[in-house]
C-alpha cells in the first residue's frame, strides 16, 4: 500500500497555483498533464468496457449520474446539468435507456410536470458490471504509479477543487 505525504501534496498545490499565475507556467502545465493523463487512461478502460457492453459513454455517464445521486433519481434537468448537455438532447438520450430498461420515468407527486428518472435493477446491473470488469484493469494502471505521481495528480486536484481552488483565484 502507498503511503501519500498530505503536506507534500498541499505543497505542490499551492505551487501549481503560484506557476500558474506566474510567468514560467510549466510546473502548472506539466501537473496538468500529468493528472489528465491518468483521468484520460481509467476513463477510457472505462469507457471502452461500456462500449463493449452495449453503451455509448454519454450513456454510461447518465446511468452513472442517476445511479449515484442521494436517491438514485434526477429530474430530466439536474441529468441534463450534471452532464453539461441541453435538456433537449437529455430527453434523447434518456428516450434510448428508458427503451433499454436501464431507467423509467415517473412524474413527480408533488408536479406533474416534471419527470423524475429513477435507475432500474437492470440499470444497477449494467453499471455493476462494468465497474467489476474494469476494476482489475484500473487497480493494474494505478498501481504501477509511483507516489510522486499520485501525490502529483492529488495536488492538481485539490488545486482545482480543494484549498487550492481558494488560494490560487
Amino acid at each position: 500500500m502507498t503511503v501519500l505525504n498530505f503536506a507534500k501534496i498541499e505543497k505542490r498545490s499551492a505551487a501549481a497555483a503560484r506557476s500558474r499565475n506566474g510567468a514560467d507556467k510549466h510546473e502548472y502545465f506539466v501537473a496538468v498533464a500529468h493528472v489528465r493523463y491518468i483521468l484520460r487512461k481509467v476513463f477510457r478502460l472505462i469507457e471502452d468496457k461500456a462500449k463493449e457492453l452495449g453503451l455509448e459513454s454519454l450513456a454510461h455517464q447518465a446511468l452513472l449520474q442517476v445511479y449515484g445521486s442521494p436517491t438514485q433519481e434526477l429530474r430530466v434537468s439536474e441529468l441534463a446539468e450534471r452532464l453539461d448537455i441541453a435538456p433537449a438532447f437529455a430527453s434523447n438520450l434518456i428516450k434510448g435507456l428508458v427503451k433499454a430498461k436501464y431507467l423509467k420515468r415517473e412524474s413527480d407527486a408533488s408536479d406533474a410536470r416534471v419527470t423524475i428518472l429513477r435507475i432500474t435493477p437492470v440499470g444497477r446491473a449494467i453499471c455493476d458490471q462494468i465497474d467489476t470488469e474494469v476494476r482489475p484493469h484500473v487497480d493494474y494502471f494505478t498501481s504501477q504509479l509511483t507516489s510522486d505521481e499520485r501525490e502529483t495528480a492529488l495536488s492538481t486536484l485539490m488545486f482545482y477543487v480543494g484549498p487550492g481552488a481558494i488560494d490560487g483565484k
